[in-house]
């Protein structure tokens, strides 16, 4: 190990690590200055933990080598004789901008101020850590630049808004130095002042605040004029543009790659007024006019302005002659650009340079009131910009509207009248011997329905649809529905005819019809009011009814005299009294009398609709989807076909045709139905006849114990086993008795294709075939659920001489009746255990504790009454 450092070296070694040393700092480079301007030297320490105050000492050289005191902060009479007395007028001074930082300005700089000058930080410390002094160097021009305006006085330029003007000054500079000048535009208004445009010394142009869209638009824009000048010009003068400008010019050196600002002057160029713009509007004070006729009002503008000025005008409409209330409205406009912006009944013509009139066609009694004219002139500037040079209003021009009531009949005829049910109806509605037709009001119509009585009785109307005056179509409680599914179809021909459609009329159609019409005039709120109603008189709608008739018969061409054959019929249609009747066919088939195993069960078998479009209905055997045939012979005759006859199919088929009528467009209606007679198909064969049974080794069992169900099937008459096979389902009815609908267990078809029906409960089934005549079906794991009657579904199939499969028909086994009972010995073994042991802990806890209260609480008690027993034999004793 080596020696410890000694104490002293420690100590130095720890101050010089804490201490970083004081750094005085003044502006880098040179500093150039005018004679006249004001010269600014900052000093400050950076890097210094000292006193919160640091004192400074100023010296001036004007060669660098041998320094004058200057001035100091600390030591009054440090300055030098040749600087007390310009420090005592103010010429010289220091001035502290914080603890450790501090500024020497001399005023009024002179040639003579041209040198070096230090900075420099008195010390007490016992060593000297770091920088305590600085110098920059000072450079004194002679003022150099000329800066003036055009002209002298100062001119004043008197103009219009919209007009061009241009200001200019003269900048120049003669210094030695290679300097730069920069220029600005002030705009003064009294105190304030707003920079226009300038030009940097760095030779870039910036607008002012609020002049940049007139700057990028050329409105605004500062150029050279000659060598010296400098020209403001504005191309279209605005209001704002007003006051007195004055040009700033300043003179800018780089030094070492920094731009210094050296000198800067100012001088006042001219003065702006903006002439205002005279603009008269005049209107007619007091105007009359017809209702129903055109109001025409004339806008004449005068002005003192002959330039390119665009005038915008707009129309006002108010209740009240008053101008100034937010509620007036505006009626048209004419923009600048000569595009009119108004209604369809508002109108504004441009008769000459000075005049414009307002057009209102067809006025009502709403447009009386009171109409001002605005105007507004405009100027074009640069790129498309505009700006507005005078506006005014007219005083209030008073228009009275004379309303005249209109006369009119109204004359209702029957179009299309219906000869029989679903034939159209067409009513028209139409306004006659209109009088007073300048009145400005338009039409609407109602329409009502009466029911035919030969009484005299008064009868009812009701309300099929109204119209409102704003066009608003509403219906009554007999037309809604039908008028929105389309049946009743109300339009507006003309303006003064109105129509009615029943698309499909019906025999509850029949009766009169009559409309109102009503004639509307319009308020200046955009609502309507009805004037005067006018009532048609009624029309008749009838026609002599006869019922629809619709007849079908069924034939059979050939008979059906074994399975396997074809199967033919055809059915023969006829309607009267149906109009256009285009049918739609189903064949459907039901067991003949005699067959219990699907008694009345009638089942379609395939559809033929009225648009040709055949569909398989209930037809669900998958091997022969095309083994059935539905087709149209004729318009009234269709033909049904099914191949490969199977013992199955035997039954009754009949033809439902129905009869629909087109409606409208691709609609139909249905006008009748009717069924045809049965074509019976019957097999006369000798094959084999099966029975189905149930039976089970364990009708009662225990809750989780295995349910064995067989179905066995039985065969009377010879036949090979390889030429029959079966499709066998289970179902099941969960019910005492068989009240209940059956749920489907299982099933296993000829082709050995297990199905297992959806249960809710946790018991599992499985199926299989035993033998080639018995069938088992197991439940696993049987539940309380698992109870009812059990039965099996076997279809045949049988194998004949040609090689094809003919399906016999359904047989259907007894119901076997399975009980799940639950084992209760294991059910309550665990409860009675349970019960029986608290029982007996109960017992001896409560001995226990008779015990201890005997033995402790009750001892004395029992001395005493074996005292009293003795006495009393002793008194019989005696």
């Amino acid at each position: 190990m080596g020696r410890p450092a000694p104490r002293p070296l420690l100590l130095a070694l720890l101050s010089l690590a804490l201490c970083r040393g004081r750094v005085v700092r003044v502006p880098a480079g040179t500093l150039v200055r005018v004679v006249g301007t004001e010269l600014v030297i900052p000093c400050n320490v950076s890097d210094y933990d000292g006193p919160s105050e640091q004192n400074f000492d100023w010296s001036f050289s004007s060669s660098g080598s041998s320094f004058v005191e200057l001035a100091s902060t600390w030591e009054a009479s440090f300055p030098a004789q040749l600087y007390q007395e310009r420090l005592q007028r103010g010429e010289i001074l220091l001035r502290r901008t914080a603890n450790d930082a501090v500024e020497l300005h001399i005023k009024n700089v002179q040639p003579l101020d041209q040198g070096h000058y230090k900075c420099s930080t008195p010390s007490t410390d016992a060593t000297v850590q770091g920088n305590y002094e600085d110098t920059v160097q000072v450079k004194v021009l002679a003022d150099a630049l000329l800066v003036g305006p055009s002209a002298r006085p100062p001119p004043s330029l008197s103009l219009r808004e919209g007009e061009p003007f241009e200001v200019r000054c003269a900048a120049a500079s003669n210094s030695q130095l290679h300097t730069h000048l920069a220029l600005l535009w002030e705009l003064h208004r009294g105190p304030a002042h707003r920079a226009v445009v300038a030009l940097t010394h760095e030779g870039r142009f910036r607008p002012g605040p609020g002049y940049e869209q007139r700057y990028h638009s050329g409105d605004v824009r500062l150029d050279t004029a000659g060598a010296d000048a400098y020209r403001l010009s504005v191309a279209h003068a605005l209001s704002a543009d007003q006051g007195s400008y004055r040009c700033v010019v300043s003179e800018w050196i780089a030094e070492q790659g920094y731009w210094q600002e050296i000198q800067e002057k100012a001088v006042e160029v001219a003065t702006v007024v903006i002439q205002p713009t005279v603009l008269r509007v005049a209107v007619a004070r007091n105007v009359s006019v017809a209702e129903g006729k055109e109001l025409d009002l004339p806008c004449n503008i005068t002005t003192d302005r002959m330039d390119d000025v665009r005038p915008e005008l707009t129309w006002f409409f108010s209740r009240t002659p008053d101008s100034t209330l937010p509620a007036r409205h505006v009626l048209a406009r004419l923009d600048r650009d000569s595009l009119v912006h108004s209604s369809p009944h508002i109108a504004v013509s441009h008769v000459d340079a000075r005049s414009y009139h307002l057009l209102v066609r067809d006025v009502s009694k709403e447009n009386s009131g009171y109409y001002f004219c605005h105007v507004a002139l405009w100027t074009p500037g640069h790129n498309r910009s505009w700006h507005k040079v005078a506006e005014a209003m007219s005083a209030p021009a008073s228009v009275g509207v004379m309303w005249l009531e209109p006369d009119y009949q109204v004359h209702l005829n029957a179009s299309k009248v219906p000869g029989f049910s679903d034939d159209p109806t067409e009513l028209e509605c139409r306004v006659v011997d209109m009088k007073n037709s300048e009145a400005s009001v338009h039409f609407t119509v109602s329409w009502y329905y009466t029911v035919n009585r030969r009484s005299d009785s008064v009868v009812p109307r009701e309300l099929l649809a109204v119209m409102d005056g704003d066009w608003t179509l509403r219906y009554g409680e007999r037309g809604k529905q039908r008028a929105q599914d389309g049946e009743f179809i109300f339009s507006k021909a003309h303006k003064d005819t109105f129509n009615f459609r029943i698309q499909r009329t019906t025999e509850e159609d029949r009766g009169n019809y009559y409309c109102v019409v009503s004639a509307w005039t319009k308020q200046r709120n955009n609502s309507w009011v009805k004037s005067k109603d006018v009532v048609s008189k009624p029309v008749s709608v009838f026609w002599a009814s006869e019922d629809s008739v619709l007849v079908v018969k069924a034939r059979q061409p050939k008979p059906v005299f074994a399975s396997g054959n074809t199967f033919e019929m055809t059915c023969k249609v006829s309607s009267k009294n149906i109009k256009s009747p285009r049918y739609s066919v189903l064949i459907t088939a039901e067991k003949p009398v005699g067959d219990f195993s699907s008694p009345n069960e009638t089942k379609p078998i395939i559809s033929l609709d009225q648009d040709a479009v055949v569909k398989l209905e209930n037809w669900t055997d998958a091997s022969r989807v095309d083994g059935v045939v539905l087709e149209k012979v004729q318009d009234d005759e269709f033909r049904y076909r099914m191949y490969q006859t199977q013992v199955s199919d035997a039954g009754l088929y009949r033809c439902m045709v129905t009869a629909w009528s087109p409606v409208r467009g691709n609609l139909w209606r249905e006008a009748a139905t009717g069924l045809s007679n049965p074509i019976e198909i019957d097999f006369q064969t000798s094959g084999p006849i099966f029975n189905a049974s149930v039976h089970s080794d364990t009708p009662s069992v225990i809750r989780g114990d295995l349910i064995k169900l067989v179905c066995n099937i039985t065969v009377e008459g010879a036949l090979d086993p390889d030429n029959m096979a079966f499709d066998v389902t289970w179902f099941a009815v969960h019910s005492f008795g068989l009240d209940k609908a059956p749920a489907l267990l299982s099933s296993l078809d000829r082709k050995g294709i297990v199905t297992t029906g959806r249960r809710d409960w946790k018991s599992n089934l499985s199926l299989e075939r035993v033998s080639g005549l018995e069938f088992l079906l197991q439940v696993h794991g049987s539940e309380d659920q698992d109870f009812g009657n059990y039965y099996c579904a076997v279809t045949p199939w049988v194998k004949s001489s040609t090689g094809s499969w003919q399906k016999e028909a359904e047989i259907l086994s007894k119901p076997i009746f399975i009980t799940v009972k639950m084992d209760v010995l294991n059910a309550f073994k665990y409860p009675l255990l349970i019960g029986v042991g608290l029982s007996t802990v109960i017992g001896l806890l409560s001995c226990l504790i008779g015990y201890c209260s005997s033995h402790w609480c009750c001892k004395k008690e029992v001395q005493e009454t074996r005292r009293e027993r003795r006495r009393l034999m002793s008194m019989e004793m005696d």
